[in-house]
């Protein structure tokens, strides 16, 4: 599978796609822009972002905002409140569990 070709036809922002699964992970796509995502917490899971492409402003409570580039992971820890937003097109890659 390529990684971009996921994004073909995920014509919805802010609507993940499951593109795979490994163990009890999901692997997923999602494409975001403009509004940010409301600040939220996985309870019992953590959370893995990846950049395919585009920017991504990462805020964690309390710490200073991350902005992420292409290429980039960084994996918000269970029970972190987190929220996400991007002034332009930004691809994702999220690994979740089920």
């Amino acid at each position: 599978m390529n990684v971009n070709d996921a994004f073909l036809g995920l014509d919805n922002y802010f609507s993940p796609k499951i593109i795979g699964e490994v163990n009890d992970q999901y692997i997923k796509v999602v494409k975001i822009e403009g509004q940010e995502v409301p600040w939220h917490n996985h309870e019992n899971e953590d959370e893995l972002f990846y950049i395919i492409e585009g920017s991504l402003m990462l805020e964690i409570e309390h710490q200073e905002a991350v902005i992420m580039q292409k290429g980039d992971l960084y994996v918000v820890k269970k029970a972190t409140n987190h929220r996400v937003t991007s002034d332009e097109e930004c691809f994702i890659m999220l690994i979740e569990s089920k």
